[in-house]
Formats: structure tokens, C-alpha cells, sequence
């Protein structure tokens, strides 16, 4: 009965997402959507829509006075240690250059703040949601920033000799979504500030102006379902047979070896060393991080900053596919080890 009730977790987090992008694909394949609403959409969920929803995820984290610095700092180092193995993987998986950074950034992008905060819910109990959206206030702004470098170190303007940190870093502070993430925390920071200062928020969005909440609230709603479904208008079987090396290295990174390392990890140093207070709250938040799906917004971005968009589609499609057996067999270990109370 527990194994019925993982499976049925998993699915229920991943195959909606998969569902909106079969849509996508079908009414693009209809005549119903055609190539420029897709570019248009692509250009409105990038630069509009993602950008509110990170604003209002790291706006509505409640306080950062609970943090549990071991876990966030561990995040942090497993993140690293998956980034320089991700880099030198991409390498030397291809040597196009605009696929090198959409592989790059697969390995370490997961869909935290779509999926994986849900399923960290799905998983634990609010305790562990709590613990989730903490990491989220650190791993999405690190996400979006490397995923700015990975999408612009391997692409040199023409004429250029060497890579122009400059236009790397305008790309970070451009970046639509990092200036949502950025905005979150500052709001979060005031509201802080406020409470230390004069002992309760005296101004907060959602009270003082609901209006402009509500209608930041309402962008973020249809900025998944509506990247899914544009997601869904480019994607082609026929591309697969051309990129099947890159799609099976990046799909295996993301959903095989990256759970295997921040996951396996937190294990190892939690059970075996005790250096690490993990428990049945920390890894759902865990499991949600390293073990969803690539990010929908890494197609967005990769198709925006001039990398092969096709492959980082793909990518989408075949992690979240293949992320929902990769799931269930990852938290049927931990319960087989009594980390997991589901």
C-alpha cells in the first residue's frame, strides 16, 4: 500500500507537467497555436511571468530565523560539487558550443520552484515544506546565476579571442528572473527589518497594496502552465535521433547522478558520520531539490540567450518523463532505511 502511495505521489507531482506539454505539442501540430505565438509566448514567461512567480516564492517565505545552516550550507556544497562535474561532463559530451551550456545547466538546474516545492510537501510534512522554501531562498538565485554563466561562457561575440566577463556579468544583473529573485529577498529583508525596528511589518504587498499582490499573485499563476504549454509548440521527435547522445548524458545527470550526490550524500554524512542533522523534514526538501526535473525556465532562457533551445526543450520533456520512476525508486529507498515517513 506504501509503494502504491509513493508512485501515486510521484506521478501526480511530474505528469501534469508532462500533460501541458503534450497540449502544447498536439495544438501546435493542429494549427491552433502557430510559430509566433510560441516566440511571443516564450518571450512573455521569460521576461514577465517566471520572474513574478520567483518574486512571490521567496516574497511569502515567512522568516529566515529558523534556518538550519548545516543543511543549507551542505545544498550549497553539493550543488558546487555538481557544477564542476556537470562542466566537465558537457565538455566532453559535445563540442557544439551552444549545447555545451543547456548540458551544463541540466546537471545542475533542477525544477525546484514548480516541482519541487510541492513535492517536497507531498513527501514530508509542513515542517519539511518549510525546510524546502528555506533552500529555495538560496538555491534559486544560484540556479538562475550559474545558469546565466553556463548559457554565455562557451559563446564568444564574433571577432572575440576570449570570453568577455563583463557581458557575463550585465547578463546576471539583466537576467529577468534573478531581478525577481533579487526583488523577493529585498522585500523579505524590509519586512524583516520592520519587525526588528518597530516590532511588527507595518507595511507589507499583500496587506497595504492587495491589489498589486493579486495581480503579481495572478501572473505567477499561469507562468508554469503557460511555459509548459509554449514548451509543448517546440518540441519535435525528430530532433531526437540528432541529439540522443546530449539528451540521454543530460536526462542521466539530472535525474540519476545529481539525487545520487546531494541525496547519497546527505546520507552518507547524516547516517554514517553524523555531521549532518538530516531527518524525515530534511530529505523530502532534499529529494525535491536534486531529484525533479530540469527547469521549465531553462529552455526559456537558453532559447533567449542564443543556445540550442531544441536540446534544453528535450531536456525538459525527458527528465520530467523519466524523473517520475527516478522519484519513486529514490523514496522507497530512504523508507527502506527509515529516513522517510510517508
Amino acid at each position: 500500500m506504501q509503494l502504491a502511495h509513493i508512485l501515486f505521489t510521484a506521478v501526480n507531482a511530474v505528469v501534469p507537467i508532462v500533460l501541458l506539454i503534450v497540449l502544447g505539442y498536439f495544438l501546435k501540430k493542429k494549427g491552433f497555436i502557430s510559430a509566433e505565438f510560441v516566440k511571443i509566448g516564450n518571450k512573455l514567461v521569460f521576461n514577465v511571468c517566471l520572474p513574478c512567480m520567483l518574486f512571490i516564492n521567496v516574497y511569502n517565505i515567512v522568516s529566515f530565523a529558523a534556518i538550519q545552516w548545516d543543511i543549507v550550507l551542505y545544498a550549497l556544497l553539493a550543488t558546487g560539487v555538481i557544477v564542476v562535474l556537470g562542466l566537465i561532463t558537457a565538455v566532453l559530451t559535445t563540442g557544439v558550443k551552444e549545447r555545451r551550456g543547456v548540458l551544463w545547466q541540466c546537471a545542475f538546474r533542477s525544477n525546484f520552484a514548480i516541482i519541487g516545492l510541492p513535492l517536497a510537501g507531498a513527501l514530508g510534512s509542513s515542517e519539511a515544506m518549510g525546510v524546502a522554501a528555506v533552500l529555495s531562498a538560496f538555491t534559486i538565485p544560484l540556479f538562475n546565476i550559474l545558469a546565466v554563466v553556463a548559457l554565455s561562457i562557451f559563446l564568444k561575440k564574433e571577432g572575440e579571442n576570449s570570453h568577455n566577463v563583463r557581458d557575463i556579468l550585465l547578463n546576471i544583473v539583466k537576467n529577468p528572473l534573478i531581478i525577481g529573485v533579487v526583488s523577493g529577498l529585498i522585500c523579505l529583508v524590509i519586512r524583516s527589518l520592520q519587525v526588528e525596528v518597530c516590532g511588527e511589518v507595518v507595511f507589507a504587498l499583500n496587506k497595504q497594496t492587495p491589489f498589486l499582490y493579486t495581480a503579481l499573485n495572478n501572473l505567477k499563476s499561469i507562468a508554469s502552465p503557460l511555459a509548459l504549454i509554449v514548451l509543448g509548440g517546440q518540441f519535435e521527435f525528430s530532433a531526437v535521433k540528432g541529439l540522443l547522445k546530449e539528451i540521454v548524458v543530460g536526462t542521466t545527470w539530472r535525474i540519476v547522478l545529481a539525487p545520487l550526490i546531494g541525496v547519497g550524500g546527505a546520507v552518507l554524512l547524516s547516517q554514517c558520520t553524523g555531521l549532518l542533522n538530516c531527518g524525515v523534514n530534511e530529505f523530502p526538501a532534499l529529494i525535491a531539490l536534486f531529484g525533479s526535473p530540469v527547469a521549465v525556465s531553462s529552455a526559456v532562457m537558453a532559447g533567449a540567450m542564443h543556445n540550442d533551445e531544441q536540446l534544453a526543450t528535450q531536456l525538459v520533456v525527458w527528465t520530467s518523463i523519466c524523473s517520475v520512476a527516478t522519484i519513486f525508486l529514490t523514496v522507497c529507498v530512504l523508507m527502506a532505511a527509515g529516513l522517510l515517513a510517508v
